[in-house]
């Protein structure tokens, strides 16, 4: 099952004490931030997490999977992650998460 919005609120809301509408706003406010600078081609970097990145992907031939006709897709900007090794270490067990 993955994590929603409203459960990092209400981890943050049981974390910290706020309300969960004041939580939720601040999550919101986060992402939204985030969105912002990933729309400007900046990275956003979160130490002990990971590096979000913007790459330009060139236009490329493809197929329709579904009649195989060929096509060109399109040039296009992509969201990529990068952990970090302190993630992939509690991911694999190798650390424990603070």
């Amino acid at each position: 099952m993955p994590l929603t919005k409203a459960d990092i609120a209400q981890a943050v809301a049981d974390g910290t004490g706020l309300p969960l509408r004041q939580s939720a706003g601040i999550v919101e406010s986060l992402i939204e931030v985030m969105k912002r600078t990933l729309a400007s081609g900046e990275d956003v970097l979160v130490s002990g997490f990971g590096k979000f990145a913007v790459k330009d992907k060139s236009a490329r031939r493809g197929r329709n999977p579904a009649t195989g006709e060929a096509m060109t897709l399109r040039a296009r900007r992509v969201v990529t992650f990068k952990s970090s090794g302190k993630l992939r270490q509690v991911i694999n067990g190798n650390g424990r998460p603070r």
